[in-house]
């Protein structure tokens, strides 16, 4: 795992495995990015949430604002990215890790690498859209510049049960 700790050269496959310091790891991030998919939820967007953590704390936060935008580009992870650049002087995030509740599209995997985060943390894979696990892996393409490592299944059960709740409400209880 990318654990609670990014050295400064970012997330490396040699340490991919650490030990979480004190309470603050993949599943402590991950509950807080639950809690943006639920505003999202809340919201009538599609109950997407994502953090920015570096150090011991998140520097961006967001979820879906499609909908409430109209705008296709307005995903939770782009979201979280923006707020985390936002007061800085750098775009560069290589001393941090974002966690999505949903495995990342190809247009999100793509701003991730872009911004050069070295770690991603998803809860439920995304088997349609998914670009880092379930349909592409494009953080592995090595025509790229830059890759990143990826961890999913964190809370998975609650990121999916959300996207189900969400859905079935949506459908009027039909479908099921």
């Amino acid at each position: 795992m990318c654990g609670s700790e990014v050295p400064a050269s970012g997330c490396d496959v040699a340490s991919e495995v650490r030990e979480a310091k004190e309470t603050h790891d993949d599943g402590f991030w991950m509950r807080r990015a639950l809690e943006e998919a639920e505003a999202a939820f809340a919201e009538g967007e599609v109950p997407v949430g994502a953090v920015v953590v570096s150090g011991e704390g998140i520097i961006g936060q967001g979820h879906n604002r499609t909908e409430k935008t109209g705008r296709p580009f307005e995903h939770a992870e782009l979201v979280a990215l923006n707020d985390a650049v936002g007061g800085r002087d750098r775009w560069v995030l290589t001393e941090s890790r974002l966690y999505v509740t949903i495995e990342p599209c190809v247009m999100c995997v793509g701003a991730l690498l872009l911004a050069r985060v070295p770690c991603v943390v998803f809860g439920a894979r995304e088997p349609k859209t998914g670009a880092c696990e379930s349909v592409f892996a494009l953080q592995n393409e090595p025509k790229l510049d830059h890759h990143m490592i990826v961890i999913g299944g964190v809370e998975a059960d609650r990121c999916k049960e959300l996207m189900q709740r969400f859905f079935e409400s949506k459908r009027g209880g039909f479908g099921k």
